[in-house]
């Protein structure tokens, strides 16, 4: 068995440390602030995000960094995507050079544009590409903690590496597949998000099933098209970290982002909507950055357009709807001829 440091105390970080904890690795769950760490081992458990779900005797709650960084052989970052930078930079003294790295962060950094892997590079030099894996697909940090069935892709280069860890870190109820295709499993990751946003719109919109079908399958078709024209692989997009986190996060009553397009529907502003989630949701920001992404390679992504006049432009849901059923009428296969 692995020794894991989980490096954040979300949901999600908290989700994977139960999970692993259950399943006989022990694991340090760092939480940036000592005063919840201690009462969260007073509790044993997450009193903030997860309450419900106790700790197993393997997890061990830490707000040591340099313990939870130094004395275990794998590391799970999961703090927000837009505290990477500082993060690594943080840590880049107290890494050992047999350390590996779990991302599960999904977003796109604000200002560089670059995803999780990219600022890992950029932080603690191209050495580090293939001690770095990526980890995505369709999985709620709560159904995980649950210890639900959940099936997930570890990205990375495909070598003994990667192999182990995808043997190491399933668990009878924690599937893995592996893929050698970093960009495209961590475009998929991050603008799902974007697109949840929309979905939420629909649902608070009422605008029926009808719309929601149409809403995921061409969100799909403009992720595929940035990917491809990033140098993505289309068979990624089809993959658990394309179409089945993007069929999650659009439907699942516990998406955060959902949530986020749910509020502004019923008319809240961005500020209050997020104020009342009280949780980074990171298509906010990604929505930004997918706008620029498109810009610099040429691509239309109509849908990641609308969201970001409404969150960023005062454009109301009703007029974004207006906006993307009046546009041009073309041939569904289109943007994959243009390729």
């Amino acid at each position: 068995m692995m020794k894991f440091g989980v490096l954040g105390g979300g949901s999600w970080g908290t989700a994977l440390a139960i999970l692993w904890a259950k399943h006989g690795h022990h694991v340090d769950l760092w939480v940036r602030n000592p005063d919840h760490a201690a009462k969260f081992r007073e509790a044993g458990a997450n009193t903030r995000y997860l309450p419900d779900y106790p700790f197993p005797e393997r997890l061990n709650v830490t707000d040591d960094l340099e313990h939870a960084v130094h004395d275990n052989d794998l590391l799970v970052i999961a703090v927000p995507l837009q505290a990477y930078r500082s993060f690594l930079g943080h840590i880049a003294p107290m890494l050992r050079p047999d350390h590996n790295l779990i991302l599960t962060s999904k977003g796109v950094e604000l200002n560089t544009s670059y995803l999780p892997q990219q600022i890992v590079d950029d932080v603690l030099g191209e050495d580090w590409g293939p001690r770095s894996f990526t980890l995505s697909g369709p999985s709620f940090a709560k159904e995980v903690a649950m210890d639900k069935p959940t099936v997930v892709v570890l990205a990375g280069m495909v070598d003994a590496s990667l192999l182990k860890l995808q043997e190491e870190l399933t668990t009878p109820t924690f599937r893995m597949y592996n893929n050698h295709d970093v960009l495209g499993v961590e475009l998929c990751g991050a603008l799902k998000n974007v697109i949840a946003i929309a979905s939420g719109m629909v649902i608070g919109l009422d605008l029926g099933n009808n719309s929601m079908a149409g809403l995921i399958t061409r969100g799909l078709t403009e992720i595929s098209r940035l990917g491809a024209a990033m140098g993505a692989e289309r068979e990624t997009f089809a993959g658990l970290a394309g179409m089945g986190d993007l069929i999650l996060t659009c439907t699942g009553s516990l998406s955060r982002n959902l949530r986020v397009g749910q509020s502004i529907a019923r008319g809240n502003s961005l500020e209050k909507t997020l104020d009342d989630l009280g949780m980074v949701a990171e298509g906010v920001h990604t929505c930004r950055s997918a706008r620029k992404l498109a810009k610099d390679h040429g691509v239309e992504l109509p849908i990641s357009e609308v969201v970001y006049r409404i969150l960023y432009e005062g454009l109301t849901p009703p007029e974004g709807l207006r906006l993307l059923m009046t546009r041009s009428l073309k041939s569904e296969l289109e943007s994959r001829r243009q390729d």
